[in-house]
């Protein structure tokens, strides 16, 4: 694992008293994968984030980062691991080259390494047409690759992305993508929060779900969903429903059943091996199928499980 961490708690002091911000963490984050920290804005995403990256000093709880104490060893923590934080961190004046240069030299590697460093990040982030430039020129999709390079300019073991694409466009954000599943086919560490439920989905090899500074749910995108809800198989009858109800109520593979005004909505564990079935149970009885459609449960529905709300009117009220 690279990284550990146990009963992690922050908490802040505003004009209404204590806010508790994370109220006891428990994560372990393996070598080489992208890691999703999935919440509505307010959840405790980034607070978390900071605490890992040694920007904020946890009220109680340990952790481990890239092998090394937090708590004990922060310097070394922050030599060891990248961080690029939701703003960005580019100056207007100055070009994207420059700013890479710069900060590999802040990390102590000598002015030849530190310029051919820059050039090989310019090309793997396909800066070339823009790096020579005033960032202040840029996109936004542009600035956050830069925000990127700068962040594992001096080969870390892990990179901290906070809410990397929000505000892009939809071919910047999948561009993006593109960039993160890249480092970590270089061996780097991805932990990235987010609050796109289809980010999480889409590029993420685990995901913590996290909810008023809690973690709620914790594993791989399928094993959240399956172990919520299984799977849905809708079925349309042609207004033989009744029958089919009776015939598949009983069936062991039926865990829930809702009647539709055309048919049926069966709740099963896996819907690859349920529909064979169901088929099969209809035609020995004549019923004539209209349709059949398979529908894999959303990771909101695994928010709306655990929290009681779904996921994208938490992030859009927040």
């Amino acid at each position: 694992m690279i990284i550990e961490t146990k009963g992690l708690r922050k908490s802040f002091r505003g004009r209404k008293g204590t806010v508790e911000a994370v109220r006891g963490v428990d994560l372990v984050v393996q070598q080489g994968e992208i890691f999703g920290f999935l919440g509505p804005n307010g959840a405790g995403k980034t607070t978390t984030l900071r605490m890992l990256a040694t920007l904020l000093t946890p009220d109680g709880g340990d952790a481990t980062v890239a092998g090394v104490d937090l708590r004990r060893s922060p310097g070394e923590v922050r030599r060891r691991i990248g961080y690029v934080a939701q703003g960005g961190c580019t100056w207007d004046e100055v070009s994207a080259r420059e700013e890479l240069v710069y900060q590999a030299r802040l990390y102590g590697v000598d002015k030849a390494e530190a310029k051919a460093r820059a050039d090989r990040a310019v090309k793997a982030f396909q800066l070339e047409t823009f790096a020579d430039r005033p960032c202040k020129t840029y996109s936004g999709g542009q600035r956050r690759r830069v925000d990127i390079a700068l962040g594992v300019i001096h080969e870390p073991s892990v990179v901290f992305l906070d809410e990397p694409t929000t505000g892009l466009d939809p071919q910047s954000r999948a561009n993006m993508w593109d960039e993160v599943r890249r480092l970590r086919t270089e061996g780097m560490t991805v932990f990235i929060t987010t609050h796109y439920l289809e980010e999480a989905d889409a590029l993420c090899d685990r995901i913590a779900i996290m909810d008023d500074g809690l973690i709620v749910a914790e594993g791989t995108s399928a094993e959240l969903k399956r172990d919520i809800a299984g799977d849905v198989v809708t079925v349309g009858l042609n207004g033989a429903t009744p029958r089919a109800a009776a015939l598949l109520s009983g069936e062991p593979y039926v865990n829930r059943m809702e009647t539709l005004d055309d048919g049926l909505r069966l709740f099963v564990d896996a819907g690859a091996i349920a529909i064979p079935q169901i088929l099969r149970t209809l035609d020995s009885s004549d019923i004539v199928l209209g349709s059949i459609e398979l529908h894999r449960p959303s990771l909101d529905d695994v928010f709306l499980a655990k929290t009681g709300r779904s996921l994208r009117d938490s992030a859009q009220g927040a």
